[in-house]
């Protein structure tokens, strides 16, 4: 009875360990940012590259779900929550780009990074090119997810205001709106339904001067000016459901290049994870 015990016993640890292998514990952390902001972040897997993926406008690094697991068997996977979002705090004042970009210096230098690739969705493409900025020699690479349409569509006050207005008048019902539009018309009820209520349940104000901040650089200019000071690869993954103008890309961006995942809308990455994972790992070997 004692041998039957013990076999169990030893079964039982090597299940574990296998079960331990083929699905990494996740670390957690909390790195300061210049202006203390706590930026709260996880870590998976290990290499010498590590891939620091960030969410967009009023989401969190939930929405990286379906990607740490794929990409942290070869790759050095951290996702973060940029502060005004997730688990980090929300006592900044004014949520620049470049405060963003800060948040994830704060979490490289913490986690002693040297070779990161930054792949950033929506707002986060405006993020991560203002980090590359801030971080040359660190930084290797930067991937946008359907993001940078345009890097030099130019808004005026006046349009960004018009934008602005439904977000102001009734938050949840236009963030509700917002989504709808971002995704094909025959998406799932119930991922609609999440990234819906997951957005419109975003604290107002910190959501609103987000997005001010992040289409101000399209009338101010920096969100192409930002190009002229990168100098590593610039890939974007983007879908079709709004046009990308590569030519035009291309005249601001030195080292450019896309791909594009077929019948998704704003939100690959939970829409069609398989196909966007492997789409994505050709864009990151293209950096490497």
């Amino acid at each position: 009875m004692k041998h039957f015990i013990l076999t169990i016993l030893v079964v039982m640890s090597i299940n574990s360990v296998n079960a331990s292998e083929q699905n990494p514990v996740t670390r957690f952390g909390i790195a300061i940012s210049n202006d203390k902001e706590q930026i709260a972040y996880s870590v998976n897997g290990r290499g010498k590259t590590s891939l620091i993926f960030i969410h967009g406008w009023s989401l969190d690094s939930r929405l990286w779900q379906n990607q740490t697991l794929y990409f942290s068997e070869e790759y050095q996977v951290i996702t973060i929550d940029l502060a005004g979002h997730g688990n980090s705090s929300y006592n900044r004042e004014d949520y620049t780009m470049v405060s963003f970009a800060n948040d994830i210096k704060a979490v490289i230098e913490k986690e002693g990074i040297n070779s990161a690739i930054l792949i950033g969705h929506s707002m986060g493409g405006g993020v991560i090119a203002e980090a590359a900025k801030l971080m040359p020699n660190k930084v290797v690479g930067i991937i946008g997810v359907d993001t940078s349409q345009n890097v030099a569509l130019k808004l005026t006050q006046e349009e960004l205001n018009v934008m602005t207005k439904p977000f102001e008048d009734n938050f949840q019902r236009a963030m509700r709106a917002f989504v709808k539009d971002a995704l094909p018309k025959n998406v799932e009820e119930d991922m609609l339904y999440w990234i819906s209520e997951d957005m419109a349940s975003a604290p107002k104000d910190i959501a609103i001067n987000q997005f001010r901040n992040y289409l101000s650089q399209y009338i101010s200019g920096e969100s192409y000016r930002v190009y002229k000071d990168i100098n590593v690869p610039v890939v974007l993954v983007n879908a079709k459901l709004w046009p990308t103008d590569s030519e035009e890309n291309k005249k601001h961006i030195k080292n450019y290049s896309i791909y594009f995942i077929e019948e998704t809308g704003h939100f690959p990455m939970l829409e069609k994870p398989s196909e966007f994972n492997k789409l994505l790992l050709k864009a990151v070997k293209s950096v490497e």
